[in-house]
């Protein structure tokens, strides 16, 4: 390669990231003034690097045949950023990609306009629309695994302040007597997903952590009815129960009883009348008079979206589901008495079979597929990430080609593109979805498809993915909703 061509790529390079450079502030403002969400085909770019940015305009080209550049994305954000928008979540991706199909017909900016119309010029003076305007409080009761990646999301997303606003966390007082500096350690460093993006502090006086400006009260309690929320300033707050040592009506009620409770929301699958919400499939069920929710499983709400997908186009017969699952905290780490089956084994050091409801708690969101679907589950030693393999009779026949192609389009421009995503590479394995957002991810490369039975590969971050569904059923609990652009693709 000539010398002249070697500056030229680099040359290439520099110019997009002085551009990725200039788009940083843009975004910025947009969540932080205005609470604009922005994206690149789902997937969020705000507190993104230069090289992040970047990245996410590549990776476009995987799943849209499209190539996608910043000089294309960064005129719609100078754009976005003049338009006073109210609450919003916009892809400027889907919005390039769109406008790159009439762009000899329209100017950008009456394009920009009138895809947005809805929001143009909605902000208020505090950068908000409507009721959406104040935040909602919320309350974790429970700090272990699935409350800290609650928490990290929860302050992640304060972005303007008038959104779901975390406000404390309630666990049983330690043995140690820094105890609260160590639920803050825990917080900010973990051995899987990393360490805590911003900057955490202790105010040892007030039982505090402050993190990212978020003042997170830290209050010790045994019980769900032992705590008054209002002495700390905390009011018509929705309670997450990340716990699971409560599970039914009458567990779960206690926290009812608190002074500044509203509702309550179960990391686990509810027992008796308690709707379990799996977001994207049946959260139309959330009324104003629910006071308790679940949200189901992790595995739920991995499989769940992928099997109406299948189910709207194709038709469900029967099938078998099995999960492959990363070993939790419920299980020993060498071998010790374990009220469960088998699962007193050590778990770095066995694969270990063991039942799971996720199969039967699919129809609790899709009645459709009551008495469908079979299912069981190995635990591995692996600490994060889990795989649910479909195995599935189909209402007719079809082919890997036509199968995928169907689960792409779902993933990129239907109803359920948070919840499904989808991966076409021979390499992947399960630390490649670390710290992904969807409730599941179908791998491509590991389709097999004979006539009408199907089997299917579903990857999916059993502590991110799910946590971020939780969030999203919290939102709709708490009334901080966004609408969502472009609406549809050209």
């Amino acid at each position: 390669m000539s010398q002249e061509k070697l500056d030229a790529c680099f040359g290439e390079w520099k110019e997009r990231e002085t551009v990725a450079e200039a788009m940083i502030p843009l975004i910025g403002r947009l969540y932080r003034k205005y609470n604009v969400i922005t994206s690149i085909y789902g997937r969020p770019i705000i507190n993104r690097s230069v090289i992040g940015l970047l990245k996410a305009h590549r990776f476009v080209r995987q799943v849209a045949d499209h190539e996608l550049s910043v000089h294309n994305t960064y005129p719609i954000l100078k754009l976005l950023d003049e338009l006073e928008l109210g609450h919003a979540h916009v892809d400027i991706g889907k919005l390039a990609i769109k406008y790159e199909k009439v762009k000899d017909t329209v100017a950008l900016e009456d394009f920009v306009r009138s895809e947005l119309d809805e929001v143009v010029g909605k902000c208020t003076a505090e950068g908000s629309m409507g009721t959406s305007g104040e935040s909602k409080d919320v309350v974790l009761f429970g700090f272990g695994r699935i409350g800290r990646l609650l928490a990290r999301i929860l302050i992640e997303k304060a972005g303007g302040g008038a959104n779901l606003r975390l406000r404390a966390i309630v666990v049983r007082k330690g043995n140690a007597d820094n105890d609260l500096e160590k639920r803050a350690s825990l917080l900010r460093r973990d051995s899987v997903h990393g360490s805590f993006q911003g900057t955490i502090t202790v105010d040892e006086k007030e039982s505090a952590i402050i993190a990212n400006g978020n003042y997170i009260q830290v209050i010790y309690a045994n019980n769900p009815d032992a705590v008054d929320y209002t002495q700390y300033g905390i009011d018509n707050a929705i309670v997450i129960d990340n716990t699971g040592v409560w599970r039914d009506e009458a567990g779960l009620s206690r926290h009812l009883e608190c002074k500044g409770v509203k509702g309550v929301l179960l990391t686990a699958p509810g027992k008796g009348s308690i709707k379990n919400i799996v977001y994207g499939i049946n959260n139309h069920l959330i009324t104003a008079e629910d006071r308790i929710l679940s949200a189901a499983s992790c595995t739920t709400n991995a499989i769940t979206p992928v099997l109406k997908a299948l189910n709207d186009e194709y038709g469900i017969k029967d099938g078998h589901v099995e999960t492959v699952h990363s070993y939790t905290n419920d299980q020993n780490l060498i071998d010790n008495y374990h009220k469960g089956s088998r699962r007193g084994r050590s778990a770095p050091l066995n694969m270990v079979i063991t039942e799971t409801g996720a199969a039967k708690a699919v129809a609790k969101a899709l009645p459709e597929l009551a008495g469908k679907l079979t299912g069981n589950a190995i635990r591995v030693p692996t600490p994060n990430v889990s795989l649910a393999i479909l195995n599935l009779n189909l209402g007719r026949d079809t082919s890997v080609e036509e199968l995928n192609g169907y689960l792409r389009d779902v993933s990129l421009h239907s109803d359920l593109q948070k919840q499904i995503d989808f991966v076409n590479s021979p390499e992947v394995v399960s630390t490649d979805f670390v710290g992904s957002r969807r409730a599941g991810v179908v791998d491509a490369q590991a389709t097999i498809v004979n006539g009408n039975r199907a089997v299917l590969y579903v990857w999916y971050d059993n502590e991110a993915g799910y946590s971020a569904q939780v969030v999203r059923v919290v939102n709709q609990m708490a009334g901080v909703t966004y609408a969502v652009y472009p609406k549809r693709m050209g």
